[in-house]
């Protein structure tokens, strides 16, 4: 078992947020496991994309990333996955394939930024680097209790 990652307040939302998207990849296979018909699950990923996903890689890469700056080897793999997400996000076609690919690259995306790229940046920022990150980022307080279809639950709509 991983020892769990001492993760420095300022960076701490963005972890969160790091487990929302763990989340969603989890309800991504709940959503295969039950049979839920792609498009359902599709719906979702969008709205998430929207709300959530979209401000956390926009506050990464305002924020975080300029620590090491975008030609540093770990921002620019985290960069390129990143425009490779949101391309399979917006993706209508092979939806059954789109989403299982989503669920597998967003899960290796988030555990590469936690245990690599995260870490790296917080034994590199200074305290007002810091400092910034944690005046301009708050989480998000993720909540689906909006969306009505909970195809994670159960089959019935």
């Amino acid at each position: 078992m991983r020892k769990p990652i001492k993760r420095h307040k300022a960076l701490q939302p963005l972890s969160r947020e790091h487990h929302y998207g763990l989340l969603l990849c989890w309800k991504i296979r709940q959503g295969f496991k039950l049979n839920i018909e792609p498009e359902r699950i599709k719906s979702y990923i969008d709205w998430f994309q929207l709300n959530y996903l979209k401000p956390h890689f926009e506050a990464e890469e305002k924020l975080i990333f300029p620590i090491l700056g975008n030609d540093y080897d770990l921002v620019k793999r985290a960069l390129t996955e990143h425009r490779r997400l949101e391309k399979l996000f917006n993706q209508e076609s092979e939806l059954e394939k789109t989403l299982k690919q989503i669920e597998k690259e967003l899960d290796l995306h988030i555990k590469f930024e936690e245990r690599v790229l995260f870490n790296k940046i917080q034994k590199e920022a200074t305290s007002d680097q810091l400092e910034v990150i944690k005046e301009h980022h708050q989480d998000g307080n993720f909540s689906d209790d909006d969306w009505e279809d909970h195809f994670w639950i159960s089959e019935k709509k």
